[in-house]
């Protein structure tokens, strides 16, 4: 059953009745409108209901200018003032604004607020407010995070963000796939790392008259030890040896104590999980056609977001979206490469801190050299020798589970400025195969007994047989 890292229901005829329900859908159901659906869809010279933040004041002589931001965009809007309204406006202040959208004079937008009334939701001291008209770096920021999304930057992330979710839903929708939700609290570490928060109740119901600090010391609230989930991986393969194509998207959590930019407490992560297919490069194909379908998505709908990051943060990133969206990702096994590297090296094109060797795990350099420098695109490297991965991953058939040298049916998805993006596998189905590399990583097969048991399926007297239609 192969896995993907990366709502959806199978696709059916909806009957006429929900025709209608459709349709109203996608009209605005709450009172107020965004700046967006203002700008987007209210016919010029015609009254509108604006509401947001005054980004900035200007007071001029004959005219005054407000820009106000709900969010919904990057770039706002410009509102035209009287001074006497232009003086009851700071920074930071929230506001509801009546007027007539008019077609503006300026260059930098083509419509604007001529304001009618308005009123003050919520006061802000201009002089004390962090976020002033000037570029705030990300420490900065950081240091503010509750006011962080009030910049273009940190709002322009939630909004990309967004698109991409809604991307994956769609596109695994269109492919059939259920979504599926599972557990936060676990008794498994899925891939063995043990890098795992254990969860211990703060009291209990046996011990509600006692404090925190007097419970005892082994006192689990479960009966057994439980962790936040490191992966919903093997759930979502029990949900696909029923419902064959699933998919979860939710928070998962790694107790890793480096603090870089590659390694996170708390993060979403996207697992598919797929019966019925018997060959890696399926899998691939899957991977690729999700993250191309999702890249295309935000293309068209985060034009203006992606154009400021474009901008101020990396003016490569538009050309190497529309490339990675635009042009099939590259293919190699680890074995060719390690050659790739050993020749890099060898040629003294670069020099590794960690020497490339088979055998070896590859290093961050090792990845940005092969996605960034030598395919300057994505790339999939598969079949990774077997002690190097999780007991859950197909071994090789060419290569034989006694094979020193074997190697697994998997893949890392490398893109250049980032690394690893996608990690996904061939699940091992031989049972006795299986067997034998949960005993080598350690594991208690008892403890596993459920996981083992989907390769399986009982006779009448409840004999375990290997079960030989799961792939």
């Amino acid at each position: 059953m192969p896995r993907l890292f990366l709502r959806v229901i199978p696709t059916v005829s909806i009957p006429l009745h929900f025709s209608r329900l459709y349709t109203t859908a996608s009209r605005q159901i709450l009172p107020s409108q965004t700046i967006t659906h203002v700008l987007k869809h209210a016919p010029l010279n015609s009254p509108v209901t604006i509401h947001g933040w005054v980004r900035t004041v200007r007071v001029q002589k004959e005219v005054c200018f407000a820009h106000v931001n709900d969010g919904s965009n990057v770039t706002g809007i410009q509102v035209i003032l009287n001074e006497e309204q232009a003086k009851r406006l700071t920074t930071g202040t929230s506001v509801r604004m009546e007027g007539i959208l008019v077609a503006s004079l300026g260059e930098e937008q083509t419509r604007e607020l001529q304001a009618r009334e308005v009123a003050v939701l919520g006061k802000c001291n201009g002089e004390t407010y962090p976020l002033q008209k000037k570029h705030h770096g990300i420490e900065f920021l950081r240091e503010n995070a509750h006011l962080r999304t009030r910049a273009n930057s940190g709002s322009a992330v939630m909004r990309i963000r967004s698109a991409a979710v809604a991307g994956f839903h769609k596109f695994f929708e269109e492919q059939e796939f259920i979504n599926v939700h599972t557990p936060i609290l676990t008794s498994h570490d899925c891939e063995g790392g043990g890098e795992v928060f254990k969860v211990t109740p703060v009291s209990a119901p046996s011990v509600l008259s006692s404090s925190a600090a007097s419970l005892p010391a082994t006192f689990e609230f479960f009966g057994r030890t439980v962790y936040l989930t490191v992966s919903g991986q093997l759930h979502a393969e029990i949900l696909a040896s029923a419902l064959s194509r699933v998919y979860t998207f939710g928070p998962v959590f790694r107790a890793e104590s480096s603090h870089t930019s590659r390694h996170l407490a708390e993060f979403w992560m996207l697992e598919a999980e797929v019966a019925f297919i018997d060959s890696l490069s399926h899998l691939l194909d899957l991977t690729e056609a999700s993250i191309r379908s999702v890249i295309q998505h935000i293309l068209d709908t985060c034009g203006p977001d992606l154009a400021l990051f474009n901008k101020f943060t990396d003016p490569t990133l538009l050309a190497r979206l529309r490339s990675t969206a635009d042009k099939p990702f590259v293919r190699m096994t680890y074995t060719e490469a390690v050659a790739v590297l050993e020749r890099a090296q060898q040629a003294a094109k670069t020099n590794f801190a960690f020497p490339p060797r088979w055998g070896s795990a590859l290093q961050s350099e090792h990845e940005r050299y092969l996605s960034t420098n030598h395919c300057a695109h994505p790339v999939f490297v598969t079949d990774y020798p077997g002690w190097l991965k999780p007991f859950y991953m197909r071994t090789n058939t060419s290569d034989g589970p006694d094979n020193p040298h074997a190697t697994v049916a998997c893949t890392d998805l490398l893109v250049p400025g980032i690394g690893e993006l996608v990690g996904g596998s061939m699940r091992e189905e031989r049972f006795e195969v299986l067997a034998d590399r949960m005993r080598e990583a350690g594991l208690d097969l008892e403890e596993y007994a459920w996981y083992l048991d989907l390769r399986s399926v009982r006779d009448g007297v409840g004999k375990r047989e290997r079960c030989r239609g799961v792939s």
